[in-house]
């Protein structure tokens, strides 16, 4: 019987020949990730097992994005935790203010993660690294301290949803409308505790951060993981960033799937996710008149380089409606000096956008943006619950960087051909 990719990468971490959908393994971890909300829980769980190094000190990863720079004194009491353990562990890949970003951008962009690898994280978007062909799942704070003492983690291996992409995306269709597409079109349930594959001759349309941003997202529909077939764009970026050599595992002709997907990318409009859940989509064309008081542009999910050229092209030379404050957050610092070094930061702040330091502020209800009660924000984030980005009576709306954009000139929910 044929395996999938994960179930590939799984039996390889595991020292099996092969593994199949419902079976038990331990597997050999190729990094293990934390930020500043949930290593301190893990550092805690670690001490008390009486261990005194971490099983591999280039494999362990801690990055202080959450409330970072510190908004208040827990904030700085859990990052000092944070920096003191990393500085006794001797903790090669700790990163924190004026070396950072978002946890799920900064990694890719260090190199730190290649196809192939087996990586977990305490925290739920770390499916993201799918993008690149590595297996790579979130965990609980314990599985991640586990993680750091002995370099290992059991796993129940995941069923598989197929995604076959074919056809190009239309013009302002990105990987965040063509992820929310899939979530409205199967449920934020829809692949609970299964991997998300996805392939196709589609894929060649798609950029690595389009791939990073929909691996991203399969946990907001259930999934276990997201993972995209590795091809020369993939192995282009593996390349650029210094990552280690990749381990490309391509799914078996005779790969047994739970389910199949035939997506056609050129029938996907722009789409917006409506409160309170990613799956509660709209296209473009259905929104209707929704006044905002708020954009926000960045998030692991969107903050990369090419979503911020994607929002600057559509403020370019406009402003921003009065009365709507419009936040553009660069996931790390070479992405803030890029865009800073063409001009785009320039254009952010003639529009009447603010940009702030990299950080994951907003979209967990953080700092850099908080809504009050009535507030309603368009965000590039991937979650827009109850309270997710303040108050419980504040309403998020989840699109594209270019949707996002046009509705900060407008200030309602818009087109970016609207404004165009």
């Amino acid at each position: 019987m044929g395996m999938t990719m994960t179930q590939k990468i799984l039996a390889r971490h595991a020292g099996l020949e092969s593994v199949s959908a419902g079976q038990l393994i331990l597997a050999d971890l190729d990094l293990v990730l934390g930020n500043d909300v949930t290593s301190p829980v893990a550092i805690r769980e670690f001490k008390k097992l009486g261990i005194t190094e971490v099983f591999d000190r280039k494999k362990v990863a801690m990055v202080m994005d959450h409330f970072t720079p510190n908004k208040d004194i827990k904030a700085a009491t859990q990052c000092k935790m944070c920096r003191e353990f990393a500085g006794e562990m001797e903790i090669e890949n700790y990163f924190d203010v004026g070396d950072m970003g978002v946890e799920h951008a900064i990694l890719p962009e260090k190199g730190l993660v290649t196809a192939g690898d087996l990586v977990i994280g305490a925290d739920s978007h770390t499916c993201t690294y799918g993008a690149l062909g590595a297996f790579s799942t979130g965990v609980g704070s314990t599985d991640m301290a586990c993680g750091m003492a002995i370099g290992k983690a059991w796993f129940k291996v995941p069923s598989v949803l197929r995604f076959n992409l074919k056809g190009k995306p239309s013009e302002y269709v990105c990987g965040k409308d063509i992820i929310l597409h899939i979530i409205g079109m199967i449920g934020v349930s829809g692949a609970l505790y299964q991997s998300m594959e996805f392939g196709g001759e589609g894929l060649r349309y798609l950029s690595v951060s389009d791939r990073l941003c929909m691996a991203n997202m399969a946990i907001e529909a259930g999934g276990k993981n997201g993972i995209f077939e590795v091809d020369e764009q993939t192995l282009a970026f593996l390349k650029e960033a210094g990552a280690a050599e990749p381990v490309v595992c391509a799914p078996d002709e005779d790969a047994v799937y739970e389910a199949v997907y035939e997506i056609d990318l050129g029938s996907i409009k722009p789409t917006v996710a409506f409160p309170h859940l990613p799956e509660n989509t709209h296209p473009i064309d259905e929104v209707g008149e929704i006044r905002i008081d708020q954009v926000v542009i960045g998030s692991c999910t969107n903050g990369r380089l090419e979503d911020l050229i994607s929002a600057e092209k559509i403020l370019r030379g406009k402003k921003v409606k009065k009365g709507v404050r419009c936040i553009v957050i660069p996931a790390t610092q070479k992405i803030y000096l890029e865009a800073m070094e063409m001009g785009l930061l320039r254009s952010f702040i003639e529009s009447g956008a603010i940009v702030s330091t990299p950080t994951c502020g907003p979209c967990l209800g953080g700092h850099m943006g908080i809504l009050a009660e009535g507030e309603r924000a368009v965000a590039t984030t991937n979650r827009n619950f109850v309270g997710r980005m303040g108050h419980p009576a504040s309403e998020v709306y989840l699109a594209s960087p270019a949707v996002a954009a046009a509705s900060a000139v407008t200030g309602k929910i818009s087109s970016p051909v609207e404004v165009m």
